[in-house]
């Protein structure tokens, strides 16, 4: 038995695998569990080995490249096409070998440990982000029922609660003051999950030469740099600066039918938290226009006014994502357009 490629679907306990030889013909089904994976592929010839890029596939395929094998991972809007009739995990195989074999496909670059440990780092802080956001508008809310609100934005959490214990108890009761109380334990003690996980991706950031070479862009932090490293490492999987914006999600979505293209809303595919962060970083570029104390970019200047401000701050988050391309494939600081 000769097998030149193979198609894993991945799963929790149970792992459905399908090989073919030379001439495409199938000459390996097998349903194998966890601990007999790795066993197998030890003991099977070096080979082409196929994956739907998943949360345990970079796991994965740094096991089965020991091994010597040639692992790839494909994303699985890039296999469906392949599989045949009824979903099942034997079909879902079969795709992923057929798929690994195409000589146009598309692929997913493994990542490191280390990437992966950084990225754990910005999953985790933005669960803490969202759990804060979510713990500070059940305060509003149920504050507001008494009467009592507070201007908009995090730092004036503080001064909310400053009122609501200077409240008279025939106006709060002393059940809700408890609750409340809670709630807004839970908010500092969010606060100060975010601030320990923030110092780590700084202290990262400041043992990372790439890192720091993307902050000299304008709109991009610490907390933008380190998730664009963990996540494309040097971006040369990549053909070009536009490739990498379109999978931000950050290039206009096209339809073309009869010769005829119609150019709408930006795709916002691909990573999505990277996504934000960039368009975050673009926010706050496009408001230095709104302050005196920052001279004025010409070409922005003329951006917002021909374009709503969310568009342009789209816009120029496109235009920081192909800068920083560049800057991850040259090895270059960011250059500002001369004058």
């Amino acid at each position: 038995m000769s097998v030149v490629s193979v198609g894993i679907d991945l799963a929790k306990s149970v792992f459905q695998i399908h090989g073919v030889d030379a001439s495409g013909h199938a000459v390996l089904r097998r349903r194998l569990g966890r601990r007999e994976l790795l066993v197998f592929f030890a003991r099977l010839s070096p080979c082409l080995i196929g994956m739907e890029a998943c949360s345990s596939a970079h796991h994965w395929a740094r096991e089965l490249s020991r091994f010597g094998h040639d692992v790839r991972l494909i994303p699985p809007q890039y296999v469906k096409p392949y599989v045949k009739r009824n979903k099942t995990d034997a079909a879902d195989a079969e795709a992923i070998c057929e798929a690994v074999a195409r000589p146009n496909m598309r692929f997913v670059p493994i990542k490191t440990r280390q990437q992966q440990g950084i990225l754990v780092l910005h999953r985790t802080r933005s669960l803490l982000v969202r759990q804060r956001t979510a713990s500070i508008n059940a305060v509003r809310g149920l504050l507001s029922e008494f009467g009592l609100v507070a201007a908009k934005g995090s730092s004036r959490i503080a001064e909310l609660r400053r009122h609501m214990e200077g409240m008279e108890p025939d106006l709060l009761p002393e059940e809700a003051r408890e609750a409340l109380g809670s709630l807004f334990d839970h908010i500092d003690a969010l606060q100060q999950r975010i601030a320990a996980v923030d110092g780590k991706i700084l202290a990262w950031h400041k043992t990372s030469e790439e890192s720091q070479r993307l902050t000299s862009a304008p709109g991009v932090g610490p907390v933008t740099a380190t998730a664009i490293i963990a996540a494309v490492g040097d971006g040369r999987q990549f053909q070009s600066a536009r490739h990498f914006a379109a999978w931000l999600g950050l290039t206009p979505r096209i339809q073309a039918s009869g010769g005829k293209e119609r150019i709408g809303r930006i795709s916002k595919g691909g990573d999505r938290y990277l996504r934000t962060l960039l368009i975050h970083g673009a926010r706050a570029v496009v408001g230095t226009l709104f302050r005196k104390d920052v001279s004025p970019r010409p070409w922005l200047v003329a951006l917002v006014g021909r374009r709503p401000v969310n568009v342009a701050a789209t816009a120029v988050a496109h235009k920081t994502a192909r800068a920083l391309w560049a800057m991850l494939t040259r090895a270059e600081t960011y250059r500002r357009p001369a004058v």
